[in-house]
């Protein structure tokens, strides 16, 4: 299993290699944002907070807390609703996972479509953004419970181009923006 290479930055790109739980944020934050950007939040957050363990976010004072996240360079464009997002995620790994976020693909030794299923239970993972993650599980972490692929449907292609989870180096990057605008225009195109 190679280092993951997800934002450019080195300590950023070293903590998500690392810790399940910030590349877990990453994805969380990867919305309304370049990909880099987002993942490279968990790190800033770890910065800030010294460390990144889930139950010291989850029972972090939500206002501290969204100032933390809004600190110039801040976490994401709208710091304080995914400053909330973060710390009900942080809170879900602690009561349901016991603050280790890799039991949601270990405990119960779950196939790839219960591995789907409870990362859309997680706040602010929808059907996609679940899906991604699963295919970035597999693709380079190495989790790949039996039909992780099918449960992640395209991003979960091999030699696909078309998410984060496909992103190994600048030029994958690049692929994948381009991919993902070629996408654009041609649902852009299909509705008019």
């Amino acid at each position: 299993m190679s280092s993951l290479w997800m934002t450019g930055d080195p300590d950023a790109d070293s903590l998500l290699d690392a810790d399940p739980f910030a590349l877990l944020l990453g994805m969380l934050l990867d919305q309304q944002v370049a990909m880099e950007v987002a993942f490279a939040g968990p790190r800033k957050i770890a910065d800030r907070m010294g460390d990144l363990d889930p139950g010291r976010v989850a029972a972090a004072d939500p206002e501290e807390f969204a100032a933390l996240c809004a600190s110039p360079p801040a976490v994401h464009r709208y710091p304080g609703s995914m400053a909330a997002r973060i710390q009900a995620v942080a809170r879900e790994v602690v009561q349901r996972y016991d603050g280790d976020v890799t039991r949601l693909w270990t405990v119960g030794d779950p196939d790839g479509r219960e591995v789907l299923r409870r990362l859309k239970a997680l706040p602010g993972f929808g059907d996609q953004k679940a899906r991604i993650f699963l295919a970035l599980l597999g693709k380079q972490r190495g989790v790949r419970p039996d039909g992780w692929q099918e449960a992640a449907g395209p991003y979960g292609e091999p030699g696909a181009r078309r998410s984060i989870a496909d992103v190994t180096d600048e030029a994958s990057l690049h692929q994948v923006r381009e991919t993902k605008k070629a996408a654009k225009a041609a649902a852009r195109a299909a509705a008019t």
